[in-house]
């Protein structure tokens, strides 16, 4: 196990130092030995940060992961890394009612448009993400959706990334052919390129990626090399038009962890303190 450890969490440092030396700022908040959050790998499914200060905190299903959710951490970021907050949005309270929603593990947000797409599940449900869309003012676009074997897909950041100008999702992954075009109109009307993926693609995490700005506005999109020699030449080059691709191997991560790249970034939009 410790073996296993040791290698997940220099992945870990090899994709935050990457991500560096691509020029986007990176802020790496550190664990406490108690109690243990052997997911806190994950920080996205607890968190999320919004650009008008807003911080929200979510409701988890997985009773031992609500540990990660730390305020001190939120603190930190304000003291030492400079940044606003100037309202926690806290959903936790559904938890007592059974009802979940795991951040931007559950939610793929267009923050342009205010679409917040949601694949249903025992991980995302409805009352905690209309919630989280009243009080954001998102619009939410909702569907169910399974893997090649038909087991359902718990977030929804497995199956789509929507970036800037384009869109990755796995269509098939879609059951319902009505909800499958509406999601696609729906990102095409807004000025997305709509990028396919097969279910051998999903399978190799090509839909857990995440698109990044450098200091300078150069954008990134960021994914595990997995998931990048899942892709094909045609892929490849349409989301280069697009951004640079950077591509970081996290075998361990992968395997025993069950999440991607984009699991592994909780991306901050919050504004700058004077």
């Amino acid at each position: 196990m410790r073996e296993i450890q040791g290698r997940a969490c220099a992945e870990f440092d090899a994709l935050a130092q990457a991500i560096l030396n691509a020029g986007v700022r990176v802020c790496v908040g550190h664990d406490t030995v108690a109690p243990p959050k052997p997911d806190a790998i994950f920080p996205n499914n607890w968190v999320s940060f919004h650009a008008d200060g807003t911080a929200v905190l979510y409701p988890m299903l997985a009773e031992n992961r609500r540990h990660e959710r730390r305020e001190d951490l939120l603190a930190w970021l304000v003291r030492e890394q400079g940044y606003h907050v100037s309202r926690t949005v806290d959903l936790t309270w559904h938890e007592k009612e059974g009802a979940f929603l795991e951040g931007t593990g559950s939610l793929v947000l267009d923050r342009v448009n205010r679409f917040a797409f949601a694949s249903l599940s025992t991980r995302t449900h409805l009352d905690p993400l209309g919630d989280f869309a009243q009080q954001l003012d998102y619009q939410v676009v909702t569907f169910e959706a399974c893997d090649a074997q038909g087991v359902a897909i718990y977030h929804t950041n497995v199956l789509m990334c929507v970036g800037a100008r384009f869109a990755v999702l796995c269509g098939a992954s879609i059951r319902d052919e009505a909800r499958r075009a509406a999601v696609r109109r729906i990102l095409e009307d807004s000025g997305h390129e709509f990028i396919d993926i097969d279910f051998g693609q999903l399978a190799a995490f090509a839909g857990n990626m995440l698109e990044l700005r450098s200091g300078t506005g150069a954008a990134l999109i960021v994914l595990s090399a997995r998931a990048l020699e899942s892709l094909t030449r045609e892929q490849r080059a349409r989301l280069e038009t697009h951004a640079q691709l950077l591509a970081v191997p996290i075998p361990t991560i992968e395997k025993y962890g069950g999440g991607s790249v984009r699991c592994m970034l909780a991306e901050i939009h919050l504004p700058r303190r004077s």
